[in-house]
C-alpha cells in the first residue's frame, strides 16, 4: 500500500500542535507554530539507502511552503543508520543536500522509548503511522491530526504525496 487513510476509530485527546520537540540546535520546536498548516514529518537517515529523498524533501519545502506546508525532518537512528550526534547530522544535510527546512534532535521514533509525537501518532491512527523504516512519511492535516502515511519507498515529489498535500492546503 501506498498510503492509508485515518482511522475511523481515532480518539483525538490531544493533536499535533500540543507538542513540542527538540531541534537540531536544541532549541525547543513548539508544534503549536504550526497550527493551521500541513505538516508532513518524515523520520530520516544519514546512511539509509532512501537519504536521497531529502533533495525531494527540500524540493517539496521550497515549492509549498508558502502555502502552508511545513517539512520536518526527524533524524532518527531508531534503524542504526544515524550519525552519532545531531551536529554531524546537521552538517550533512547542509553540506550534501542543502536542507533549511527544520530538522529535531536525533529522536527515537519506534518502540516504548519513541518520542510522544510518535507514540501519539500510533494510538491515533494505527499500526500504518509506525515507520516501519527510515523516511516513512506521516501527513498532518490542518487541524492537527494524521491525515495519512506513507512508506519510505513514496518518494516525496510522488504524485500520490503532492496531491494529498495539494488537497489539504
Amino acid at each position: 500500500m501506498i498510503f492509508f487513510k485515518t482511522s475511523a476509530t481515532a480518539n483525538y485527546e490531544k493533536n499535533f500542535y500540543d507538542f513540542t520537540i527538540e531541534s537540531i540546535t536544541g532549541d525547543t520546536i513548539n508544534l503549536n507554530d504550526y497550527k493551521n498548516k500541513v505538516v508532513l514529518v518524515v523520520n530520516t537517515a544519514s546512511f539509509c539507502g532512501f537519504t536521497k529523498q531529502y533533495d525531494e524533501l527540500q524540493e517539496l519545502w521550497d515549492l509549498y511552503k508558502e502555502k502552508g506546508l511545513v517539512v520536518l525532518g526527524v533524524p532518527s537512528n531508531s534503524f542504526n543508520q544515524e550519525k552519532k550526534n545531531n551536529a554531524d547530522v546537521k552538517e550533512f544535510c547542509e553540506v550534501n543536500f542543502n536542507i533549511n527546512f527544520p530538522l529535531t534532535t536525533i529522536t527515537k521514533v519506534i518502540g516504548k522509548n519513541a518520542h510522544e509525537l510518535f507514540k501519539w501518532a500510533k494510538d491515533n491512527h494505527g499500526k500504518s503511522a509506525v515507520p516501519k523504516w527510515n523516511f516513512h512519511k506521516i501527513l498532518i492535516n490542518k487541524e492537527g491530526e494524521v491525515e495519512y502515511t506513507f512508506a519510505s519507498f513514496t518518494k516525496p515529489m510522488s504524485k500520490k504525496l503532492i496531491n494529498s498535500i495539494e488537497n489539504l492546503l
